[in-house]
């Protein structure tokens, strides 16, 4: 939670969700949400979990300009950028590995913070514990890809 309090500049943030790593043949679906306590209950932060990662994506965002984050997770392509239009300091960042996709959206980050290296570092936090290796493509014996199907512990 301290993470989400110095990205956001909430100071008493309400955060909403779940995520269930079996799911989906050990993918993982689930996300959760940090919103503001007081006032309209806007939301600052998003975090999403899916099955269905797209690496077209990734190199798509890519090619308009996103910036490739580091590798964080053996085997995983992604991306981030801020939103220069934003008036809001929103940043995002997308990690696919195999056919799972963690996407965070910083909605309203601080002002004068490096929005974009506050999703990265984030990013770097909670992709290995929420990516698993079922997620992952390993070659099998005849380099044909396969799911690797277990589950880091």
């Amino acid at each position: 939670m301290n993470a989400a309090q110095l990205m956001t500049g909430l100071h008493s943030p309400l955060a909403r969700g779940s995520f269930d790593l079996a799911a989906v043949n050990g993918l993982g679906d689930g996300g959760c949400a940090v919103y503001e306590r007081e006032g309209g209950h806007r939301k600052f932060l998003q975090i999403e979990l899916t099955p269905g990662g797209s690496v077209g994506e990734i190199q798509e965002r890519l090619a308009q300009g996103a910036s490739s984050l580091p590798e964080i997770v053996p085997g995983a392509i992604g991306y981030y950028f801020k939103d220069r239009y934003s008036k809001s300091n929103s940043a995002y960042a997308m990690l696919v590995q195999g056919r799972a996709e963690l996407n965070i959206q910083l909605e309203i980050g601080v002002a004068g913070r490096d929005n974009a290296a506050d999703v990265v570092a984030l990013m770097r936090l909670i992709a290995p514990k929420l990516i698993t290796d079922a997620s992952a493509v390993s070659p099998g014996p005849s380099g044909a890809g396969r799911s690797s199907g277990g589950k880091r512990g």
